[in-house]
């Protein structure tokens, strides 16, 4: 049966991933009014100058349930989704901080246990954070601080670059969501290896832009690298990496461990291929970045507008 393009872009719109991205709008435009920053927000990161490089900061907040309900993960994630801004920057990660708030101790040690795993697995330390064990429910939020020398931005992608993925396709669900976890069982070598990619080919100048697919999946990840450039993009449906057995909707609204979108000078592209190979990472090109503010996109002959930022905003943070 043919997949309608139409109806995939009706039901991605209506994912949960992209509603909690909507969500930003709320204080995109506090933020702007009440500290103007010349390295604005809607980045990975905040970007902050450091002698002759940039410090990089960021934090993550998950969702009570997915804490509550898978402690262990939630804690490896903490850690993981973090590392996966500062890469997107061009970063590579010095220290990581939580705030761990929970009902009772064994839950909390099992979130602990997720975090002091992907430390160990990363090697990155966890260096202090904030606890308490008499809250009336399991929340967690973990920070991260990195360093950088070349950063990359979202605001920095020009129209005509070609738009790549790099996405590790060596993994597996990991139930209820669609967390694809290509994590917890790797090697902790190969791990590093992957991570240490992005910072490589920034300073190396194969790449300029980044941003990694986060729970809004690809598309939605996509719109906001969009809104902090200003431009559009084209993007190719068929030419997308895709494990086996994995449909095309679901793998457009994974969460993918490590997954990135990559604004690429043409010349540039077959080296970056080659280098994402070496560490058994599939890559490929898209699309192309546009002058028009819209994402369109092609699927098996069929052609459409997944989202017009001219219309309508996603997060709010724009250039």
């Amino acid at each position: 049966m043919n997949l309608s393009l139409p109806a995939l872009i009706e039901r991605l719109h209506t994912f949960s991933g992209i509603a909690h991205k909507r969500d930003i709008q709320q204080v995109a435009k506090q933020l702007r009014e009440a500290w103007p920053n010349p390295n604005p927000n809607g980045d990975d990161c905040a970007l902050i100058p450091d002698g002759d490089g940039y410090k990089l900061l960021a934090m993550e907040g998950f969702i009570n349930r997915f804490v509550a309900d898978d402690p262990w993960f939630a804690g490896w994630c903490g850690v993981m989704v973090n590392l996966s801004d500062i890469a997107a920057m061009g970063g590579r990660p010095l220290a990581v901080v939580n705030a761990l708030w929970d009902d009772a101790l064994p839950h909390a040690e099992q979130i602990l246990q997720g975090m002091a795993a992907a430390s160990r697995a990363y090697q990155v330390p966890i260096v202090g954070g904030h606890t308490n064990l008499r809250s009336d429910q399991p929340q967690l939020a973990v920070a991260i601080l990195g360093e950088t020398r070349i950063p990359l931005s979202s605001f920095a992608v020009q129209s005509g670059q070609t738009l790549m993925v790099a996405i590790n396709l060596q993994g597996r669900w990991h139930p209820p969501g669609y967390n694809w976890d290509a994590a917890t069982e790797a090697s902790p070598a190969a791990l590093r290896q992957a991570w240490s990619l992005l910072p490589e080919l920034a300073e190396a100048g194969l790449i300029h832009a980044a941003k990694d697919i986060s729970q809004a999946g690809l598309t939605g990840t996509l719109v906001m690298m969009l809104e902090s450039c200003g431009l559009g993009a084209e993007l190719d449906l068929d030419q997308i990496p895709i494990p086996p057995d994995v449909t095309l909707e679901q793998w457009l609204c994974a969460f993918p461990s490590f997954g990135f979108l990559l604004a690429v000078e043409e010349e540039h592209r077959e080296a970056v291929q080659q280098r994402f190979a070496r560490c058994d990472i599939a890559c490929a090109a898209v699309g192309r970045f546009t002058p028009h503010r819209k994402l369109d996109l092609h699927f098996r002959q069929q052609h459409a507008c997944y989202w017009d930022l001219t219309q309508q905003s996603l997060t709010g943070m724009t250039c």
